[in-house]
């Protein structure tokens, strides 16, 4: 498994954009009047082109050049970048596009272009992302042996104007696409090849030489004691020994004195039938891809491995489990005690995700009172409500007091403008609290209404207060004498298109905002 782990597309960089150990050039720009004049020798086939067709930069297009590596040059426009809606995403969405013209070329050792950018300073870099995000090959075909190679190309190529350049931008697409690979691996798998207990295998193997330790928890009795929440939801696959539930829990200490602790809940659900509260109207395919957020821990303690940064620690945890439906299966209306002592009525089964995340957030509150400036996060495809309220492609963070005061979410979304990696940010407010105030004197917090969240009102904004309050977080906001700052990221918009593959989100902003020195 070791080698399935880490099969990152093999790159390689140049400063020649005629480099015969190329065979094609794929060449991403706004206009093929702008090239620097190292790039010469591309513009003038170009200008032929356009003076017959006039749609050069509205499609992707192939010329034959002779005196190019292979003869061949594929151009894709990014289109306009003035515009107050453009951003950076165009050179990812063009590399991705012309990468998958040029394998239907033929060509199996491409040369992307992407000269820089005076207003995206970080354009090539997010070119070659684009491009390695079209080369991904996962990992069921991978290891299905039917390909004579792991991957979809023989190597990429990497056009940088600067020489001393090459190897550092090499290094860095390497180290965020090896953790976009295990983010795509663990979250775009089928539910069986990702159940828990393989996930859990799979990342033990990942990081069994490198800085990050792993602990497993999967004995039933210390889930039904420390995770009660978590064990309520596992208590109907656990019938299934290829189903259990698995704690997967990682931790990195970074070089030197530590300056800031990461602590992140990562949902994990395996696939999610809805439970008792069953996803009916054909609405249950794609539910293998409610672990994104345990796969964008998972990808990000892989680039932690791959980058090392110093005076950093990070604690994550994994909840991995699946929903299932059964004769075990919780159900709503059941009272279960969280981790934190609070009495928690189900109201909809098919809202597990924060049931599984919560006495771990809640094990995170516990240690944070211990670490030096600590930031608790949950990460998650939690609601869709979500793409309803931002639409799909975008993150959503919210912030509680003491992470509001430190403007945790806004740097958040400034990080993730820088490799297109884009947030929306919301807030959780009063009425959020409100809603999950438990409805009788049996229970301290209703854990969900009966409806959809698409169909609730501020439905990706309450389950951000029902984990405050679940994991006893709310006894440490702005009014606690021991703060702590919190934060809940909601990406089931941004993960990726179903059928597709997953896109990594939010990876990319946690390393350019805490891992990348100078990318923002």
């Amino acid at each position: 498994m070791a080698a399935m782990c880490t099969n990152i597309q093999p790159i390689e960089w140049t400063t020649d954009c005629k480099n015969q150990n190329f065979d094609g050039i794929v060449l991403v720009t706004q206009s093929h009047e702008t090239l620097p004049s190292e790039l010469e020798c591309l513009k003038a086939p170009l200008l032929d082109y356009s003076s017959v067709d006039s749609g050069l930069g509205e499609e992707v297009v192939v010329l034959k050049v002779p005196g190019l590596p292979g003869n061949r040059l594929v151009f894709a426009s990014t289109g306009p970048l003035n515009r107050d809606y453009d951003d950076i995403r165009r050179f990812s969405d063009a590399a991705a596009s012309a990468i998958k013209r040029a394998m239907k070329t033929g060509m199996q050792r491409p040369l992307l272009v992407c000269p820089p950018h005076t207003n995206f300073e970080k354009s090539t870099l997010v070119a070659a992302l684009g491009a390695l995000h079209a080369l991904y090959m996962p990992i069921e075909v991978r290891e299905s042996n039917l390909k004579p190679t792991p991957y979809k190309v023989c190597v990429l190529g990497l056009w940088v104007a600067e020489q001393d350049q090459g190897q550092k931008l090499v290094d860095l697409a390497n180290a965020l696409e090896s953790g976009r690979l295990v983010y795509r691996d663990i979250g775009g798998s089928d539910p069986e090849r990702m159940a828990a207990p393989r996930v859990a295998d799979y990342v033990q193997e990942l990081f069994r030489d490198s800085p990050v330790k792993v602990e497993v928890v999967s004995k039933v009795e210390v889930l039904e004691k420390e995770y009660p929440c978590l064990a309520a939801v596992n208590r109907c696959a656990n019938a299934v020994p290829r189903h259990q539930a698995r704690v997967v829990k990682l931790l990195y200490s970074g070089e030197g004195p530590v300056q800031t602790t990461l602590m992140l809940v990562g949902k994990g659900i395996t696939y999610d039938t809805g439970g008792a509260d069953i996803k009916a109207g054909g609405i249950m395919a794609g539910m293998h891809r409610d672990k994104c957020g345990a796969a964008a821990v998972a990808g990000f303690f892989q680039i932690l491995a791959k980058l090392q940064p110093k005076n950093l620690k990070v604690v994550g945890s994994m909840a991995m489990v699946r929903n299932s439906v059964g004769a075990d299966c919780y159900v709503a209306d059941e009272l279960v005690v969280s981790r934190a002592g609070r009495r928690v009525r189900v109201g909809n089964t098919d809202a597990e995700g924060r049931m599984v995340m919560v006495d771990l957030l809640c094990e995170m509150k516990e240690k944070a009172l211990r670490e030096v400036s600590p930031q608790l996060f949950t990460i998650a495809t939690l609601t869709g409500h979500a793409i309803r309220a931002m639409g799909p492609n975008y993150s959503i963070i919210m912030d509680n007091g003491p992470a509001h005061r430190s403007g945790n979410a806004t740097k958040w979304q400034k990080a993730g403008e820088t490799l297109g990696d884009v947030f929306e940010v919301s807030s959780i407010r009063r009425e959020d609290y409100e809603f999950h105030k438990g409805k009788s004197e049996y229970e301290d917090i209703l854990q969900c209404n009966n409806l959809p969240s698409s169909a609730t009102p501020r439905g990706h904004q309450t389950p951000a207060a029902f984990l405050i309050m679940a994991s006893g977080l709310d006894k440490c906001g702005v009014d606690s004498t021991n703060p702590l700052p919190y934060s809940h990221i909601d990406i089931a918009g941004s993960s990726g298109p179903f059928p597709g593959v997953p896109t990594g989100a939010p990876i990319l902003a946690m390393a350019t905002n805490y891992v990348i020195p100078g990318t923002h």
